[in-house]
């Protein structure tokens, strides 16, 4: 892990210092777990439970709450499997393209 990783991470946890400790856990969890193309972390919610010592009603509850709270976003759904990606909100990264009026 280069210094600009560290530094998105170290960012992202500054950004949670308002919510919870279970709350700070997954999103954590999501901005160090390996991803797909899309910044998908494409692994059940229970295996992440198991990673962090969480009971999986535990882990799904507080992701919830983490998703309505607008931290991580559904990237995917794959049969009754939902895959995550941190939002906006948690990166501070700017993804949208400004439009340009046609000229």
């Amino acid at each position: 892990m280069n210094n600009d990783d560290k530094r998105k991470l170290l960012d992202v946890l500054h950004r949670t210092a308002g919510m919870t400790a279970n709350q700070r856990l997954v999103v954590m969890l999501y901005a160090v777990h390996p991803t797909d193309r899309a910044g998908a972390v494409v692994e059940t919610g229970a295996n992440l439970a198991k990673l962090v010592g969480m009971s999986p009603t535990v882990f799904s509850r507080t992701r919830r709450q983490v998703v309505e709270a607008g931290w991580l976003e559904e990237s995917e759904r794959l049969a009754h499997i939902s895959y995550y990606r941190l939002s906006v909100k948690s990166t501070g990264e700017d993804v949208v393209v400004p439009l340009r009026r046609a000229t």
